[in-house]
Formats: C-alpha cells, sequence, structure tokens
C-alpha cells in the first residue's frame, strides 16, 4: 500500500464496513484452500451477531474459543469485536481444570469449540455454575449461514472486546482485557511516521500459525484485516507448514525462537525458495544471536523485525528494525530495539523514579495498546498499572544512550519454554501434593530446543524415595503438558535467604553458567 494511502480506523467494525466496499473479492481468511473473501467475511460476521443475540449475547458478554487456529474463530472474533462482545480464546493445549478455572472466571454464555474439543468443553462446562452452551465448529458455520444479520451498535473503541490469559503467578491466570483501541492503538503513529512495515500491498499474506490464545496468533488476524490482506490460518504450527506457506506466498509473519529453530534446521528448509517473505517478526524470548545469524542467511531477502511487548500491552511495543540486523551479527541484535511511535519506555528503579542510562531496572510502558486492567482483578491491576498509567513488565533491562532497550533478565520467575509461558507457582501447585515430596522450587534450565525448559528441585519427606519418572507422570495429570517439569533435581534442602525466601536464582545458577544472561 502507498504510503499516502493508508486508513486511520479504530475498530474492527469500520475495518470490515470498509475492506467489504473496496476489496470485496479480495480473500480475508484462507485455511486449507478454502477462502473467504472481505465481502464474505463482513456477511458472515453479521450473521455470527445474529447467533450471538438469539442466544442473548450482548455487548460486554464474553464468548469463549476452545481449538486450534481455525477461520471460524477469526469470523467468531471479529463479529464479537464488532458488536461489543468480548472474545476469550482459550489456550488448547491446556488441562480441564485450567480449562474450568478461565471458563468460570470470564461466565462466559456461549463456547465455540473446534472438533476435537467438543467433548472437553462439554464435559467442562455441565460442571460450571453457568452451564455454557458449547457450540462445535462446524455446527457453528451452519447455524450462522441460517441466521439473519443481526441489528446491532458498534462499541466505542475503549469498550474491551478481547480477553487474553496470562499465566498468573499466583497459580492461576490472569484475563488482560483488551479494547479496540488498545488493540489498533499503535497502528495509526506507526502509519504518520511513515515506518516501512506498517505498509501492506493488496496481495501480501500474513501466515498465522502461532496460537490464537497468545496475543502472537490473534495479533496477526489484527494486522491482517486493518490492512485488507490475506491471512493465512494453520491450525497450529509445524516447521514443514511455514516452509509450505511461504513457498505459497505468505509475505508476513510472526515466530517464536524455538519455533524459527525448527523451521530454519528443517532438512527442506536448504530447498525453500524463501523469495517471497518480505517481513519475519520474531520475539516472546530472547533469540540467541547464532540462531538470528543463521536465520538471517537461510532468508536473505526478509525484512527481520525484533518484537518486544506482552499481552498487557496488545503485543508489540518496541522494535528492532531490519536495519539493525546483519548477516555476521551485531551488539544491537542482541536488543529489542525502541520503543515504537507512539510508546514511552522507561527503566526504573525501585523508587519508581527513571534510572540513568546503562543502569538496570524494571522496565516500564506508557502506551496507548497497554490494557485498562485484569478482569475483576483490582489489586494485580493496580500492582501492574501505576496511578500515572505506566505498566510495569516485571522484566530486568537496560536502556543504552540512543534508546535501545536490552532485556538482561526477569524481575518475575516467568519460564518461556518453545514460546508458551510457565510460571513456577502452577507447577509447583501441581507438584505440591505429590506423597514424597515435602518441599518443591521450579527454575527454567537452558534448552537448545525450547529456549528454556522446566526442571523442579525437590525435597524428599523424611525417609521417602522419590522417582523422577513418577513426579512428571503425576504433575502431567494435573497441568498442561507444556508446564511440565522434563527434569526432576533431588536435593536435600532449599536455599533460602534469611527471611526464609526460596533462593531460585542460586538453583539456577548452575545450569545458566556461562551464558550470557539468565534467559536463554
Amino acid at each position: 500500500m502507498a504510503k499516502d494511502a493508508h486508513h486511520d480506523f479504530v475498530t474492527f467494525d469500520e475495518i470490515l464496513n470498509f475492506w467489504a466496499k473496496e476489496r470485496p473479492d479480495a480473500p480475508a481468511l484462507e485455511q486449507d484452500g478454502h477462502a473467504t473473501t472481505y465481502a464474505e467475511a463482513d456477511e458472515q460476521t453479521r450473521r455470527l451477531i445474529g447467533l450471538f443475540q438469539a442466544r442473548g449475547i450482548a455487548a460486554g458478554d464474553r464468548i469463549a474459543w476452545l481449538g486450534k487456529n481455525e477461520d471460524i474463530y477469526c469470523l467468531l472474533y471479529l463479529a464479537a469485536a464488532r458488536m461489543g462482545a468480548v472474545m476469550v480464546p482459550i489456550g488448547w493445549r491446556l488441562a480441564p481444570p485450567e480449562i474450568a478455572y478461565i471458563l468460570g472466571d470470564t461466565g462466559a454464555k456461549l463456547v465455540f469449540a473446534g472438533e476435537e474439543f467438543v467433548e472437553t468443553a462439554r464435559k467442562v462446562a455441565a460442571d460450571l455454575p453457568e452451564q455454557p452452551e458449547v457450540i462445535g465448529a462446524s455446527e457453528a458455520r451452519q447455524q450462522a449461514a441460517a441466521h439473519e444479520p443481526g441489528d446491532y451498535h458498534p462499541p466505542d473503541p475503549g469498550e474491551p472486546i478481547l480477553q487474553l490469559y496470562t499465566s498468573g503467578t499466583t497459580g492461576n491466570p490472569k484475563g488482560a482485557v483488551l479494547s479496540n483501541a488498545n488493540l489498533l492503538g499503535l497502528r495509526n503513529p506507526g502509519n504518520a511516521a511513515g515506518l516501512e512495515w506498517n505498509f501492506y500491498d493488496p496481495d501480501d499474506c500474513m501466515l498465522i500459525a502461532m496460537p490464537c490464545a497468545h496475543i502472537g496468533g490473534t495479533g496477526l488476524i489484527n494486522i491482517a484485516i486493518a490492512n485488507g490482506i490475506r491471512s493465512l490460518v494453520q491450525s497450529e504450527f509445524t516447521p514443514v507448514g511455514v516452509l509450505q506457506a511461504i513457498e505459497n506466498g505468505a509475505t508476513h509473519m510472526f515466530i517464536v525462537p524455538a519455533a524459527l529453530q525448527m523451521v530454519v534446521q528443517h532438512p527442506r528448509a536448504v530447498e525453500t525458495d524463501f523469495s517471497h517473505l518480505k517481513y519475519l517478526m520474531y520475539g516472546a524470548a530472547p533469540m540467541p544471536l547464532e540462531l538470528l545469524k543463521q536465520a538471517v542467511s537461510t532468508m536473505p531477502n526478509a525484512g527481520f523485525l525484533q518484537a518486544y511487548g506482552m499481552t498487557e500491552t496488545s503485543g508489540t511495543i518496541s522494535l528492532l528494525p531490519p536495519a539493525d540486523h546483519t548477516l555476521e551479527g551485531n551488539e544491537r541484535m542482541r536488543s529489542a530495539g525502541r520503543a515504537l511511535p507512539g510508546v514511552a519506555i522507561e527503566v526504573r528503579g525501585p523508587d519508581n523514579k527513571e534510572m540513568p542510562r546503562g543502569e538496570i531496572g524494571e522496565v516500564c510502558i506508557k502506551s496507548p495498546s497497554n490494557t485498562a486492567g485484569y478482569w475483576k482483578l483490582p489489586d494485580a491491576t493496580a500492582k501492574t498499572i501505576d496511578p500515572d498509567g505506566w505498566l510495569h513488565t516485571g522484566d530486568a533491562g537496560v536502556m543504552d544512550a540512543d534508546g535501545y532497550i536490552y532485556i538482561q533478565d526477569r524481575i518475575k520467575d516467568m519460564i518461556i519454554s518453545g514460546g508458551e509461558n510457565v510460571y513456577p507457582a502452577e507447577v509447583e501447585n501441581a507438584i505440591f501434593g505429590h506423597p514424597a515430596i515435602a518441599e518443591v522450587a521450579v527454575i527454567g534450565v537452558p534448552s537448545e530446543r525450547w529456549g528454556e525448559e522446566v526442571k523442579a528441585c525437590v525435597v524428599p519427606k523424611p525417609g521417602a524415595q522419590v522417582d523422577p519418572a513418577d513426579v512428571i507422570a503425576y504433575t502431567r495429570e494435573r497441568i498442561a503438558a507444556f508446564k511440565v517439569p522434563k527434569s526432576i533435581e533431588i536435593i536435600p534442602e532449599m536455599p533460602r535467604n534469611p527471611s526464609g525466601k526460596i533462593l531460585r536464582r542460586q538453583l539456577r545458577a548452575p545450569y545458566w553458567e556461562g551464558q550470557e544472561r539468565q534467559v536463554s
């Protein structure tokens, strides 16, 4: 798209109205060879609104999706956004108790599910006080086709439309509430600043292979639809799927480092034609410099963009541009780039005042894309967003003289394994009941494949024998597989500070020796 031809949108209703008139026959969504045009997306989302309304859904009500990435999810989400209902995509890897917690927390009246998850959704829903109705993906398509388009009033830009759950340090996840204004809030400043990668040609194609329950999945739908281009939807990430999509014309994508490693090291990568790929965004975990150099040399024509952000900031708030990526590698490739237009980033000390450049502190963000808060959690909201509107990320970082931000470590103890966020508290809660274990502390250790992997350090009960395989099996019954420890370390006692707090850093230290930073 020519730089003078961009459109300043503030709601998804406005976006679909515009592209349905401007590019009615252009593909909006494509999955497994089936395409939905912008005119069809406009019509189908209006009919889905009719379906919602027939089920008593009004603005502000929560509806949920349990499943992998599907074009019908995209349409359900956009329909909700148009009428002001709030979509809650739930990670399909989660265990039933975790799904039940999220559904119970949202009070969702309606749950849509991918076909392979309908039975799980029905079992979970039956035990909830609201007993939400469960509708499978194919039934949703049929019902929508039979419904008259709904009559609706679009929400104000500040009204919530998306609720994404982030793993909680206390064991339960928190629902970050995001509005049209949050999700689109940095698009217009980026366009006004003339950022090259903000502009799209009509035949561009966004590959959506990262999970829709993450901002790295649904956030790409937002970008593609706002720019009137095709979203190529893949149910889940596979290295071969990504390589095929790039050969078939995918021009833009986002990928986490663990997944990028699988792509560039796949045998098919050497014979893949990467010439279609214009921009590759990566983020969600620090990228090892050697892997980044390998990716740049594998895809020499692509512009690499390192994105730093979080669910609570609606995704990217700082970016390392292609110009700072070189084949031989450089110091800036270790950074998370600089604040996007419209964003302010400060590194602050414990007194909440900005630190001098070059000194470590907590990364804090002020941006129109910041969440207004966590669903039904005023205390957690107040701890994260200060009275002046600055969001405290929990990441420790350093800012250099040119404004580049370097993430050093995490103030919080979150582990990022293969792009999935794992909080130790969740895993510890799952292990605590094991009959042979007196104490447990969970840490992240380096992993060539996943970036980090989960390790549990356990102290046995007096006279008890701990069988690592048994602990892993016990944990697997209680939480999602990606959170289950890959290894168990049996230790005689926990290292603690004088006030009795477990010193995780001391537990991590032997595994991270020789690493540049405490995140892989």
